[in-house]
């Protein structure tokens, strides 16, 4: 049974934020993830939207770490090399009460910290936003968003670049703990660490209960969405969202770095995280909402839709709380407990990190790793050079000069490098997150088989085990014609 100094359970953007934060010491740290990839529940189920830090209550971990989060995150696009816009945000009204709100939220914000926000009339509104409908708004000109495949995706390979082990297909089943040691059993093997951070996200309930921090209660949120064609991105150069109540910020309209626009979520308390469903009757509920703020939603420009569920702590009286994050020793020595991290987790992911680290720094003294190397190189986007340097790519790698992906103008040399990827995934929708493969018009009509293919070729992967996301997701079951 291998041994470790920190295991981190869970490999979202929180789980690995923490673990590239942890790698600035000398540890050995591993993170045990029960999906095939890292960003296949929350993280990569979302609006995408960097929060300003506006819509949290004073003094909470949620206001802080987000206005935190939203500070530093040109820095980290820059060190990690994911795509980031602060593009701004827009919270469009039309009543007095309306006005009423948004001067609150306002004055929430900027006991919060979050800097710059103002309230602009029609006229300012439809500068910025000429499709946004309303008689005014909040304008919150340091939001932006970001790619959260992609995000993630760094934050992981910066944490294995730096000495982090990611262990997919792992889902905890037990814990216990002996001679100050936990040993942690999975559905395919055994670990022994000094200390164990709980990020599991959708499961963070779940865990916390094996570790003996029993008593959270955790339910589901779950927003459906509908994305609609890049032709439509023009007409969005910023997210349009709607008054928010106190605890739920609307059904909006946002743009995507890929140029696309989102439509949603609704907010549904589910008990099911396994779910992801979207019923017609909800895209249409979608788009009746979202027209009155952005009339620009047609059927023709749909090409997908897809949800998320949100994990939240709710008390005895099922409000929902706050970020927890602690350590218990009484309960469970050298534990950290994150329970209930939510909206804005993507945002204040990293602040997160530091938070944890910081903590288990108070119980135990941690070498510093003079090898840390903070910066990552992502996969360079072929379509988005300069016709020069296209050029310049194809002459040096011919692979370049071979497109797979029609919708996406994805060229072979960045399929291979996704499946080289550091993390070692192997499914066809890791490589659909590494490169924009198979997210254009056609859904990957065009190229799936062929990403397959060389999936198959690289890997040395039999055509009956390859998998498209998920445990059980087999694409081959079965041959359809026998040559002769």
């Amino acid at each position: 049974m291998e041994q470790f100094d920190v295991l981190v359970i869970g490999a979202g953007v929180v789980g690995s934020a923490i673990a590239r934060e942890l790698t600035q010491f000398k540890l050995k740290i591993g993170v045990l993830e029960k999906n095939l990839d890292v960003c296949y529940e929350t993280s990569g189920r979302n609006s995408a939207v960097v929060h300003g830090g506006f819509a949290y209550d004073e003094g909470t971990l949620k206001a802080r770490l987000c206005v935190e989060g939203n500070r530093e995150m040109t820095k980290l696009s820059q060190e990690l090399d994911f795509t980031f816009l602060r593009c701004g945000k827009v919270l469009v009204g039309k009543t007095e009460d309306d006005l009423a709100a948004l001067k609150r939220t306002i004055a929430q914000g900027e006991r919060n910290g979050a800097a710059n926000l103002k309230l602009i009339d029609k006229e300012e509104l439809h500068r910025l936003v000429p499709a946004a409908v309303g008689e005014f708004a909040m304008y919150s000109p340091n939001s932006g968003i970001l790619d959260p495949f992609g995000y993630t995706i760094a934050l992981a390979e910066n944490a294995a670049q730096n000495g982090a082990r990611y262990f997919f297909d792992q889902e905890v089943t037990s814990i216990s703990r002996q001679d100050g040691f936990y040993q942690i059993t999975t559905s395919h093997g055994a670990f022994r660490t000094r200390w164990i951070v709980n990020s599991a996200g959708l499961g963070c309930g779940k865990i916390s209960d094996m570790l003996g921090i029993s008593g959270y209660h955790v339910i589901g949120s779950k927003g459906d969405y509908i994305i609609l064609d890049r032709r439509t991105g023009s007409k969005l150069p910023m997210p349009i969202y709607p008054v928010p109540s106190n605890t739920y910020m609307g059904i909006h309209v946002t743009n995507t770095t890929d140029g696309n626009v989102i439509i949603g979520p609704n907010a549904e308390l589910v008990t099911d995280f396994s779910y992801y469903g979207v019923p017609q009757s909800n895209m249409d509920y979608l788009a009746e909402s979202a027209f009155r703020i952005w009339p620009h939603i047609h059927k023709a420009d749909y090409i997908r839709n897809y949800s998320g569920i949100l994990p939240k702590w709710v008390d005895d009286n099922g409000v929902i709380q706050d970020f927890k994050i602690e350590i218990r020793p009484e309960l469970a020595p050298n534990a950290v407990n994150l329970v209930g991290i939510e909206s804005p987790g993507l945002t204040a992911a990293v602040p997160i990190g530091r938070m944890v680290t910081e903590m288990m720094k108070e119980y135990e003294n941690f070498p510093l790793n003079p090898e840390f190397q903070p910066k990552r190189t992502g996969i360079l986007r072929f379509e988005a050079q300069d016709d020069q340097t296209k050029a310049r790519l194809i002459a040096e790698n011919p692979d370049y000069g071979e497109i797979i992906c029609r919708c996406e103008k994805v060229s072979k040399a960045e399929i291979l490098q996704a499946i080289h990827n550091p993390l070692g995934v192997s499914t066809v929708t890791g490589i659909k997150y590494r490169t924009r493969s198979m997210m254009g018009r056609c859904q990957g009509g065009y190229c799936q088989m062929r990403i397959a293919k060389l999936l198959e070729e690289e890997l040395g992967i039999l055509p009956q085990k390859l998998r498209y996301a998920h445990r059980d997701s087999w694409i081959f079951t079965g041959t359809v014609r026998k040559e002769v």
